[in-house]
């Protein structure tokens, strides 16, 4: 078995792709696009689809010095504190992202959590089935939660470029 460099997810050697600059070990890569092609071939999963996708990129981060990957983090951190805090719709998720992406370049440096409790190992099994969605959804709670130590920062960043998030605070 091999630890993914991301997630440390365990997975089987594999040769193959992984994204540019979230550092992921091929199989892992895999597995996320298993997931995502699950998604991408049923609208009732479609719903929790920028969780999978925020979930992966977190447990991805990749170098602290490219900026792409700073960003990366930052960004969908913020959709998924924004997403767990307020279930708004897939379109007003990728409004948001859009809109705060804007904002990108002040994003920090996070450092990420030593470990994740769930991985995309743990939910590719269940790609396409009945527990796909509630899977993505325990997968991204739990991932937000680990990493807590950041939540003051992502969510002092939405306070400030963030015109949904400043209307659920009131």
């Amino acid at each position: 078995m091999e630890s993914c460099l991301g997630c440390g997810a365990l997975f089987p050697p594999q040769d193959g792709v992984t994204h540019a600059y979230m550092a992921s070990s091929p199989a892992c890569f895999a597995a996320f696009n298993q997931i995502l092609a699950a998604e991408y071939s049923s609208a009732l999963l479609m719903g929790v689809h920028r969780f999978t996708v925020d979930t992966w990129a977190v447990q991805h981060p990749g170098d602290p010095s490219d900026r792409r990957a700073v960003q990366s983090v930052g960004l969908h951190l913020a959709r998924l504190c924004l997403q767990l805090a307020c279930p708004i719709s897939p379109a007003e998720t990728n409004a948001a992202m859009l809109d705060f992406a804007r904002h990108k370049k002040t994003l920090e440096p996070l450092a990420p959590p030593r470990a994740f409790r769930m991985t995309a190992a743990d939910v590719a099994p269940f790609a396409g089935t009945q527990q796909h969605a509630q899977k993505v959804r325990t997968w991204a709670q739990l991932t937000w939660e680990d990493w807590a130590e950041h939540h003051g920062y992502i969510r002092a960043w939405l306070s400030r470029h963030c015109a949904h998030w400043a209307d659920l605070q009131q």
